[in-house]
C-alpha cells in the first residue's frame, strides 16, 4: 500500500469508499469526513492504483486530535491498513514541537480492537440520555441572568466560555462552534449584565432534537444557569413540535448527569467508550 496525503481529486473515490465500505469509523462531529480534506494529517492508502483506505486525524483545537475518519476497502486486511496509516500519522505528529493528544470514540467493536492493539487506553465513557416527557421541567429563574438567542458575533465569547468550562480533550475550536451554530435548530446564550456566562447549541432531525453542546463558566456552575438553558431549550423544541430530545455526556461528569436528570432526562443504556493514545515508553 502506498501512503500519501489526500488530494482534492481524491474526493469522489473517498466519497465512494465512505458510502459503500462496511469497515468505517466516523467521529461524531458537526463536520463530515470530507470537510477535513484540507487539514493535515489526512492520509490515503493506494492499492493497485486505487484508494483503498484513509485515516484523518487533524488537530482541532490545535492540541487535540480526534480520529475523524478511518475507512478501509474489503480488498485490504483491516489491521494491516490501520497499522500502516496510523504509523504514518504518528510520524506526522513526531515532527511537531508539541504533539497533540490523540483520542477516539469508537462505535464498533472492530475499531475498539484496533485502538487497543495500538496502545490506546479507555479513559471514560459517553452515555446517552433522552427527554421524552409531556411536561416541561419547572422554570427556575436565576437572578440577573437572561436567556437570549445566540448571534454570530457571540461566537468569540462563546469559545472563551467553552474553553474555561471544559478540560482540554472536550474543548471546541472557534471553527467547530461556528459549524455547530450554522446547523443549530436552537442556540442560546445565558447573559448576566451583558456578559455571556453560558450557552447551548442544539440540532434537530426527523427523529427529534439533540442538545449538542452546553457550557457554563466555572464560577457560575451549580447556581442554576445550566438548568435555565436546558429548560428554555426544551420549551423551544416543544413549541416546534419536537418532544424527543437526546444529549450525551461523560460518566466522569456527575454534575452534568445530575443536571440532565433534574430536567427530566433518563439514561437510555446506550454508551460509548472514550480512548486516548498512550505512547510507549
Amino acid at each position: 500500500m502506498i501512503i500519501r496525503p489526500v488530494l482534492e481529486n481524491d474526493r469522489s473515490a473517498l466519497a465512494s469508499l465512505i458510502h459503500f465500505e462496511r469497515h468505517i469509523h466516523r467521529h461524531l462531529d458537526w463536520r463530515t469526513p470530507l470537510e477535513w480534506m484540507n487539514s493535515a494529517p489526512f492520509l490515503v492508502g493506494e492499492h493497485d492504483g486505487k484508494i483503498a483506505a484513509a485515516l484523518a486525524c487533524p488537530p482541532d483545537p490545535p492540541r487535540v486530535a480526534w480520529l475523524r475518519l478511518f475507512v478501509v476497502s474489503t480488498s485490504l486486511p483491516v489491521l494491516t491498513a490501520w497499522k500502516e496509516l496510523f504509523h504514518a500519522t504518528l510520524e506526522h505528529f513526531d515532527h511537531m514541537a508539541v504533539p497533540p493528544l490523540l483520542a477516539a470514540i469508537p462505535i464498533s467493536h472492530w475499531f475498539r480492537n484496533l485502538l487497543e492493539a495500538s496502545q490506546f487506553v479507555k479513559t471514560d465513557r459517553v452515555v446517552v440520555l433522552l427527554w421524552s416527557d409531556t411536561h416541561l421541567p419547572d422554570e427556575k429563574p436565576v437572578s440577573d441572568v437572561c436567556i437570549r438567542p445566540m448571534a454570530l458575533e457571540d461566537l468569540h465569547n462563546v469559545e472563551q466560555v467553552d474553553h474555561l468550562a471544559f478540560e482540554l480533550i472536550w474543548q471546541n475550536s472557534a471553527v467547530a462552534l461556528a459549524a455547530g451554530f450554522r446547523q443549530a435548530a436552537v442556540a442560546t446564550v445565558a447573559e448576566r449584565q451583558g456578559k455571556i456566562i453560558g450557552y447551548q447549541i442544539s440540532t434537530a432531525a426527523s427523529i427529534g432534537g439533540h442538545l449538542a453542546r452546553l457550557a457554563v463558566l466555572p464560577e457560575d456552575q451549580g447556581h442554576g444557569v445550566g438548568y435555565l438553558l436546558v429548560q428554555d431549550m426544551l420549551a423551544q423544541f416543544v413549541r416546534l413540535g419536537i418532544k424527543s430530545i437526546t444529549v450525551n455526556t461523560q460518566v466522569s461528569n456527575p454534575f452534568s448527569l445530575m443536571l440532565y436528570q433534574r430536567a427530566g432526562f433518563d439514561r437510555t443504556g446506550e454508551e460509548y467508550p472514550v480512548y486516548q493514545y498512550q505512547k510507549e515508553g
